[in-house]
């Protein structure tokens, strides 16, 4: 059978293969080029090209001259006679290796066959010593950037009490070093047992050499076997320095203790010291054939030593009967250093302290401070805002609100809270008859406009529009000049923007408006060449065929937010909850990043789902704000936090791509505030680490946690929430981010914690305490006084019987003038029909001190009353609660009203 056609057909097989990959790789490359390039980011591209080509080539270049000149010149030079001189000392020549001269012994066909692998050795280890290097040097390929923040490394300004190294070789070199340490003992080993059987296979085939092996030989396997020992001993350097990131001591702190830091770390030097003896030893006997008693010697020492650093037996038997007995005083300076790590992990190094004067009311309702703090608590929360939104302003069936966020705005000269959402397009709402390619790919392109109502509400009715409606109009000194949303939060596909269909703006009453794309984002789409390309990248022949695109037409993709910054930038971490910000010329989105590091000596490590994904790490910075143009799609990146190595790493290697702070525009940077994500992780961490005595860590005698309450029948944790409040400055309202805390499993309020949005105090935390001896009620506690109130517990009754779910909103927790006070809406839907939350009542309490009120400042008004009350009762009468009144429709805007009062009731 002749093996020649198979031969040729897996040869066309393999190379349409090749050709196919090759095209593909080629399609993807040139549309993220192109991509790069719409962005103005194509000189970011070619560099992130080049440094991972350049830094696989380099690694790859170094194992390869490794392996190849070691086993070339071991081939030819230093191991067996060449052929040449074989043959000449034995009368042959050169040229005919098969001939004999005078004296000369016959020549086996081994020995025939090592000549010519002697003679072709090039041939040979060129591919077989590339592809040992390109397996070798792949894991370096998986983690290049690794290797560059290694190169552009700063210093980070601290230093390790251990062995004084700054930390940015902890959080840069360390973890590079561990990588290129597994591969340099993957090369060392393959080089050692590839020459060590080289020699010997040379010994073997080349007939009449019974001679010891050649001086050149021994040394270059003893230079290889030393290369061998440098590799291992390098291992207990780093041995040394990974102690810090020991868990041995978990839960009560993190890092290394009494134990580690002087048994362990002293059996670390011993086993370095016997490593470097032993194989020096090694090398000696290989060479000499003297020294074996020493080297056995020294070989059972250092595994003894060996296994009692990785014995957990041992330093269990140390810390029960050295450590345990003194276990304060001995693992105080640990546990400090574990406290101070952790908090500079965090950035929790700066937090301010302070003790919260309580009180107790009656307040001085008239004060301005009282006035102001009432106009500024957010009764309505963002989950009861998103059912309003969607019911009344969605509008159109393929419009969505995907998120609704806190933000604060200044309306008419006045700063408030409000609730802001971007109005996308979702073409899964479209109707069948609708989804079609001209619909999808060049009709329904965008959202449009946003709305905006304010959280803060003082009396009971419907919501006060700031912006609505389509085209948006407000109200107040609020507008839009570009209102189109062409990138956003939700699932937006490819289309073509301008295009001879036009694409529809809106629906009026009696017309649908279109328009034409005029901004910059999007890929140049008008020659056959790129509709090609796009075509076979998104398998979408139509691409290539349609006739309604023209000389302006671009093609728009990758406008989900959070997908196009991650494709931009993979080595920042985004925060779940991008927010929309809405300026007087169009709507922009800002995005949180994140860095984080494992590699934090000392610190405590957690777990936190910061990207969508449970990512574990004990450092942690909100590094960079992202701004992405909702019309055009343009991203900028601008550095918030310039101390942070990890960042300015990034800066160096990419020059123009991070921007400072400073230069982002003034009125986006009014909208920047605090992420609650890492608010929520910093929270977590402090709630242990605030006990800053190495003593009181210890005992973990102040432990903290986030408030629990029940809510619409379910736990629910009290997570940090936006509010505009004077805790920073008392002459000074600011949006804020405030969390309240617990006794771990207590309920009454241990501390509360916020942190600045605003201007110089942005990211500026202070928490307060509460005097240890005093009570103050916590959340728990306040729901309880509040379900166990009859007038409260009656009320609700009545309106459930008349056709109406009352729902209690969101438990609020405000600091008034030092009392601790808990402010709740009461909202009505209509259990049928339209499910439109509507605020009717404001429950207010202070401890056991309960009142529910159709305003704000009626409700403050009663706690005062029932203070009076108790202080003398035969001065004032409780009020009696209005009585509850049925449900009826405003016909002009759509939303729940109480009707008035009937005769009978």
């Amino acid at each position: 059978m002749s093996w020649k056609p198979l031969l040729i057909i897996l040869g066309v097989v393999l190379a349409a293969a090749g050709l196919l990959f090759a095209v593909f790789y080629f399609n993807a490359f040139v549309v993220d080029l192109w991509w790069f390039n719409a962005l103005d980011y194509g000189l970011y591209f070619w560099a992130r090209v080049l440094y991972q080509s350049l830094i696989f080539l380099v690694f790859t270049l170094f194992f390869f001259l490794l392996f190849f000149l070691n086993f070339w010149i071991g081939s030819r030079y230093l191991g067996a006679e060449t052929p040449a001189h074989h043959d000449l000392e034995h009368g042959s020549t050169p040229d005919d290796p098969t001939a004999l001269g005078a004296g000369a012994r016959p020549r086996s066909k081994y020995q025939r066959l090592y000549d010519q692998f002697q003679r072709g050795s090039l041939w040979f280890y060129l591919p077989l010593c590339l592809g040992l290097a390109l397996l070798v040097a792949l894991p370096v390929f998986s983690h290049w950037e690794q290797a560059l923040l290694f190169f552009f490394a700063p210093n980070s300004g601290l230093t390790d009490p251990a062995f004084g190294k700054d930390i940015s070789y902890y959080l840069f070199s360390l973890p590079l070093f561990s990588l290129i340490w597994h591969e340099l003992l993957a090369a060392s080993l393959i080089l050692l047992v590839g020459l060590a059987s080289l020699y010997w296979l040379e010994q073997q085939m080349v007939a009449g050499n019974r001679r010891r092996m050649r001086i050149g030989a021994r040394i270059h396997l003893g230079l290889a076997m030393g290369f061998v020992v440098l590799v291992g001993a390098w291992y207990f350097v780093m041995d040394r320095q990974m102690l810090l990131y020991s868990d041995a001591h978990v839960p009560i702190f993190s890092g290394p203790g009494h134990v580690e830091m002087t048994f362990i770390l002293a059996l670390i030097w011993a086993c370095l010291i016997l490593f470097l003896i032993l194989g020096a030893l090694a090398i000696l006997y290989l060479e000499t054939r003297k020294g074996l008693l020493a080297l056995f010697a020294i070989a059972i020492l250092f595994v003894g030593t060996l296994s009692f650093r990785y014995s957990s037996y041992v330093p269990e038997q140390l810390q029960k009967y050295v450590v345990k007995p003194n276990e304060l005083d001995l693992q105080a300076p640990y546990i400090k250093q574990n406290i101070q790590a952790t908090l500079a992990a965090y950035d929790l190094q700066d937090v301010e302290t302070r003790q919260y004067p309580v009180q107790d009311i009656p307040w001085d309702t008239g004060a301005t401070d009282f006035t102001k703090t009432l106009v500024n608590i957010p009764i309505w929360d963002e989950a009861l805002l998103r059912q309003v939104f969607k019911e009344l302003q969605e509008i159109r069936a393929y419009y969505i609100f995907n998120t609704v966020d806190v933000d604060r705005y200044t309306v008419n000269d006045h700063y408030q809270q409000v609730a802001v959402a971007a109005r996308e397009i979702d073409l899964d709402k479209l109707p069948a008859e609708s989804r079609n390619w001209v619909n999808e790919w060049m009709k329904y392109t965008h959202g449009y406009g946003a709305v905006i109502a304010p959280t803060t509400q003082i009396q009971a009715g419907p919501i006060d529009w700031l912006m609505q409606g389509i085209p948006p109009r407000s109200n107040s000194d609020l507008a839009i000049e570009q209102p189109g949303i062409y990138y956003g939060t939700g699932h937006a596909s490819p289309v073509i923007a301008p295009n001879e269909s036009g694409e529809i703006d809106y629906a009026s009453d009696d017309e649908l408006v279109l328009s034409d794309y005029e901004g910059k984002g999007g890929v140049g789409f008008s020659s056959l060449f790129r509709r090609a390309i796009f075509a076979l990248y998104f398998r979408e022949v139509n691409l290539l065929l349609t006739n309604q695109t023209n000389e302006d037409s671009r093609l728009l993709f990758r406008r989900n937010i959070t997908e196009r910054i991650a494709r931009l930038t993979p080595f920042l971490h985004l925060d779940p909850h991008p927010y929309p910000v809405v300026t007087s010329e169009r709507v922009y989105w800002i995005q949180d990043t994140y860095t984080l590091s494992s590699w934090f000596p000392y610190a405590f490590s957690t777990t936190a789902d910061v990207d969508g994904k449970s990512r574990h790490f004990n450092y942690i910075r909100n590094a960079a704000k992202v701004v992405v143009d909702a019309y055009d799609g343009s991203v900028n990146y601008y550095i918030t936090e310039p101390d942070d190595p990890i960042i300015r790493a990034y800066a160096r290697a990419y020059p123009g791509l991070l921007k400072d702070f400073d230069e982002m525009p003034e009125e986006l940077k009014q909208h920047v505030r605090y992420p609650k994500r890492l608010f929520k992780i910093q929270l977590d961490v402090y709630s242990r680490y605030h006990q800053t005595n190495p003593g009181i860590f210890f005992k973990q005698e102040d432990l903290w946690e986030f408030s629990e309450v029940q809510w619409e029948h379910e736990l629910h944790v009290m997570t940090p929430y936006y509010v505009t409040i004077n805790l920073l400055d008392p002459d000074r309202f600011e949006f804020s981010l405030l969390a309240p805390m617990t006794p771990k499993d207590k309920n009454n309020m241990r501390a509360l914690l916020v942190v600045g949005n605003d201007g110089e105090n942005y990211g500026r935390i202070m928490a307060y305490s509460f005097p240890r001896g005093s009570l103050v009620y916590g959340p728990a506690q306040a729901d309880g006084f509040l379900k166990q109130d009859p007038v409260v517990t009656q009320e609700f009754a009545l309106w459930n019987r008349r056709g109406a779910q009352a729902q209690r909103g969101r438990l609020i927790v405000m600091p008034i003038d030092g009392v601790i006070t808990y402010i709740q809406g009461v909202f009505l839907k209509a259990q049928t029909g339209a499910n439109i939350p509507q605020l009717v009542r404001f429950i207010t309490n202070v401890g056991y001190r309960v009142s529910m009120e159709p305003s704000l400042d009626g409700a403050f008004n009663a706690l005062n009353r029932t203070v009076l009350h108790e202080e003398d009762p035969s001065q004032i009468e409780p009020p009696v609660s209005p009585p509850v009144a049925p449900l009826v429709t405003d016909p002009n805007d759509n939303q729940l009203l109480p009707s008035a009062p009937t005769e009978d009731e």
